[in-house]
């Protein structure tokens, strides 16, 4: 395709412009040219390589050009121009539709006004050693703002369709035929000179036996090899000899701390661990009983094949090592003294996680779950003591997103993942139960953030539908950042600790906090002042529920 260099027409197949003596065609020479000769000319290129329109354009040093080039030449400008304008208006128009997201313009957004100051009085489990610290001042998209009205209508929805009510508790022949094989490994009685619960288990292999074989925890985690290795090289050394028959103690916890996650658990398990009288399993959070169970190793992957109940109990032999070698000890056997080692449990995943209940039990005409962890857990363990580490619930939840979340974080953000779930949860409360939404498999794995994990009332009435209230310690993580030797004291005074000496005692309440913030998640502030307000409204009567509850106005969460 061919172009009239000076009149800017497109020249047509049968070259009828030829005739134009102004225009140059493939033979044109500039030296035997009538207008071209002797011209002193500067061509001009507007990038290297040919376009498809006004590729040329010609700026003569001379100024006796005709009046028809000059024309040619003022079109292009024009056409340049109106170009350039219609890229800018589409862009323009992208910007307004897409709600002004970051990346779409080429200079910061005029919106953003002003710096709100936030100080939270609560952060993270893992931002306990910055309790005191001030959030740096942020600032806020003013289109976030807008929001509030349309979610807070979201919220007055939820909550006029907010509802505790009582479940109805499975019977012990129901867990039975659920779960036959737990029941058979499992007795219903322990050692009475255990202060934990333990009981001895025939053992069948031989010498030449690998006892850990065919654990799932040592074939899929690479973190507990080495403590299976260690079991195996010391496991004869431990087996108890009686009548011909060998016998290996087996223990369940007897305490369990189950929750929440981004609640300060991590800083409470490395500190209680350092009690002479505690011992834990060889991972803080084994998730036997809300994921390894059913199979799940990491949500994202799916179902492997379940961990049996051996898999898990194995986990507490190094405890049961050192608890037998108590109860084979003269002051035991002789004089009649009690074993006082206790072991715990710290997966936060136990108090709320029971979403693979629809893939393993009957599902119910309501959507709500047959069978919870606690009725499995009472059904064998009726005195187990539960420990539990709350924290304000809008707090919980950013810190939950800044640690799990992969990509792209920021305030803004957040924002729309919290608006986002919302949405999703009003949906579900529309046709279902609370409890059913709580506990809905799929609704929990939609929503960007886990909304559902801070609404602690709602899991702590089910736990005490099975389990005493003087069975449950909870604690408040503020409390536990402010006066961390009051919340330990609590503790050992829960679990029926022996005392300790000042040095010990000094260890365990003046250590670093563990799992603190990651230093590129801090920087990025505090959420959006909006985005708080609409969380605030969101978890008020669940706190509200939860205060009375415990009868403690503390977990209203008003300071905050």
């Amino acid at each position: 395709m061919r172009y009239c260099i000076n009149c800017c027409i497109h020249l047509l197949p049968n070259d009828l412009h030829r005739q134009c003596f102004r225009c140059r065609g493939p033979d044109h020479n500039n030296q035997k040219c009538p207008v071209c000769k002797g011209e002193n000319k500067i061509p001009l290129y507007t990038d290297s390589k040919q376009m498809k329109w006004l590729a040329v354009l010609e700026v003569r040093t001379d100024h006796c050009e005709s009046w028809n080039g000059f024309f040619c030449l003022r079109k292009g400008k024009l056409c340049s121009l109106m170009f350039g304008l219609i890229v800018m208006t589409l862009v323009m128009v992208s910007y307004i539709l897409t709600g002004a997201k970051h990346g779409l313009l080429l200079i910061p957004s005029p919106f953003h006004y002003g710096a709100f100051a936030s100080n939270p009085s609560l952060m993270d489990n893992e931002s306990l050693s910055d309790m005191k610290d001030h959030y740096q001042p942020s600032k806020m998209n003013i289109s976030y703002v807008k929001d509030y009205p349309s979610i807070k209508l979201i919220i007055d929805t939820i909550t006029s369709k907010i509802e505790f009510v009582t479940r109805q508790l499975p019977d012990l022949e129901e867990l039975r035929k659920q779960e036959p094989h737990m029941f058979s490994v499992i007795p219903n009685k322990f050692l009475p000179n255990s202060k934990n619960p333990c009981w001895y288990e025939e053992y069948r292999g031989n010498t030449t036996t690998d006892p850990y074989a065919t654990n799932s925890y040592a074939l899929y985690s690479k973190r507990f090899r080495i403590v299976f290795d260690y079991l195996r090289k010391v496991f004869w050394n431990h087996l108890y000899h009686y009548k011909g028959k060998h016998y290996r103690l087996r223990c369940l916890p007897h305490f369990y701390i189950i929750g929440q996650p981004k609640c300060g658990t991590t800083d409470l398990y490395d500190r209680l661990r350092l009690h002479p009288e505690v011992r834990f399993s060889a991972s803080k959070e084994p998730h036997w009983w809300t994921r390894k169970r059913f199979g799940i190793i990491r949500l994202r992957d799916g179902f492997h094949d379940r961990y049996p109940v051996e898999d898990y109990l194995d986990l507490f032999d190094l405890a049961a090592h050192q608890i037998q070698s108590v109860l084979q000890s003269e002051a035991v056997r002789e004089r009649g003294k009690m074993n006082s080692i206790i072991i715990g449990e710290a997966s936060a995943s136990t108090m709320w996680d029971n979403n693979a209940w629809i893939f393993f039990y009957d599902n119910s005409t309501d959507g709500e779950p047959p069978f919870l962890i606690q009725d499995f857990i009472h059904a064998f363990q009726p005195n187990a003591k539960l420990i539990i580490m709350l924290r304000d619930p809008v707090e919980r939840l950013y810190s939950d997103y800044l640690y799990f979340a992969s990509a792209n974080k920021s305030a803004e953000d957040f924002h729309e993942k919290v608006a986002e779930s919302l949405q999703l949860f009003e949906g579900c409360v529309l046709d279902y139960s609370l409890r059913a939404c709580v506990y809905n498999n799929t609704l929990n794995n939609a929503m960007p953030v886990r909304l559902q994990v801070g609404l602690y009332v709602v899991y702590l009435l089910d736990w005490l539908t099975v389990f005493n209230k003087e069975q449950i310690l909870v604690l408040r993580l503020e409390d536990h950042a402010s006066n961390m030797r009051y919340t330990m004291h609590k503790v050992f005074q829960f679990l029926d600790l022996g005392p300790l000496s000042e040095k010990q005692e000094a260890l365990i309440t003046k250590s670093p906090a563990s799992n603190t913030r990651r230093p590129e998640d801090r920087s990025l502030g505090p959420m959006l002042p909006t985005t708080k307000a609409i969380l605030r409204d969101f978890y008020r009567p669940f706190n509200t529920k939860l205060a009375q509850v415990l009868f403690d106005d503390a977990f209203l969460w008003k300071r905050t």
